[in-house]
């Protein structure tokens, strides 16, 4: 197309030779008039009205041409530059116009969960004080202890809920390890009275973490750990060499690639959340998590503490 304009330029020049960019000369007349050719840059022949045996040579410099050819080359840069940042930005507005009706129903949907998790503290704490004064009035026996449980497992998934919703900080301070498995372990056995639980933890054993969300992987660990077990099973939590091990004697895990997936769960109990947040604190406390299993076996998850 450019070789075209160009001759169409030279053909012009030819008649007026008002055409300063072209080297005008003279030829013999052994060269095919008003054809391109290309070499040392671009010339052709025009006939001499007044002449028979000489062409009129118009040329243009390989420098001048390879000017042209530059000019083009940007100009098509530019343009398609032009074109793809406005298919970006046509994308990027359409993309937020689309979203935009499901951004705001899930920020309908977090701000409704949060307001129902706020809701329940009344009647969670009314369900505790009234089985407390029950069990003063009648004593402890099996009926109160799995009302207590109950009331625990709501808790404790209102917990999870929280702390999937909400941001918290992560301030990290020295946590004696012993006593708060201990604490932990001693809680959920109440609603396990068949497992049995050990701990192979030094008691003065310090680390440095956050008790607040230390405390959450550990309960939500031990709580599958028990949920999942087998009759009259065992649970066994040790620390060695900044290593905290929870291993257990349940059902164990067919795909531990996926188990700290969001809702991801390979039990009918449970919504799926529990792992996965496990993960996310673990991830903000720079805790390393492995996990092993085999199934029939058992599972065994391994909290590198830095």
């Amino acid at each position: 197309m450019l070789d075209e304009k160009l001759l169409d330029k030279m053909r012009i020049c030819s008649f007026d030779l008002k055409c300063p960019e072209f080297s005008i000369d003279f030829a013999d007349n052994n060269f095919s008039t008003y054809k391109l050719y290309k070499s040392q840059g671009l010339h052709a022949y025009f006939p001499i009205l007044t002449s028979q045996e000489n062409l009129l040579m118009i040329s243009l410099s390989p420098q001048a041409y390879q000017k042209e050819l530059d000019h083009i080359w940007w100009r098509l840069v530019r343009e398609f530059s032009l074109i793809y940042l406005a298919v970006v930005l046509f994308s990027i507005l359409f993309s937020l116009y689309t979203l935009s009706p499901l951004r705001q129903s899930l920020r309908l949907t977090e701000e409704f969960i949060k307001d129902i998790l706020h809701d329940f503290n009344t009647p969670l704490a009314s369900l505790r004080l009234n089985s407390a004064m029950l069990k003063r009035e009648i004593g402890s026996n099996k009926k109160i202890t799995r009302i207590e449980s109950s009331i625990e497992s709501v808790l404790s998934l209102q917990e999870n809920l929280r702390c999937y919703l909400f941001d918290h900080e992560m301030q990290q301070h020295p946590i004696t390890l012993y006593p708060l498995v201990q604490t932990i372990a001693h809680e959920i056995a109440k609603s396990y009275p068949t497992i049995t639980y050990h701990l192979d933890i030094p008691k003065e054993c310090t680390i440095q973490s956050n008790e607040k969300a230390l405390t959450r992987i550990l309960s939500n660990l031990l709580s599958n750990a028990s949920k999942y077990n087998k009759p009259y099973g065992e649970v066994k939590i040790s620390y060695r060499d900044n290593q905290l091990t929870i291993a257990d004697t349940g059902k164990g895990i067919k795909d531990t690639k996926r188990i700290f997936d969001r809702f991801y769960k390979e039990q009918d109990r449970g919504i799926g959340v529990g792992l996965h947040i496990v993960k996310k604190l673990c991830d903000e406390l720079n805790i390393e998590i492995k996990v092993r299993s085999s199934l029939g076996e058992g599972s065994c998850f391994i909290l590198k503490i830095r």
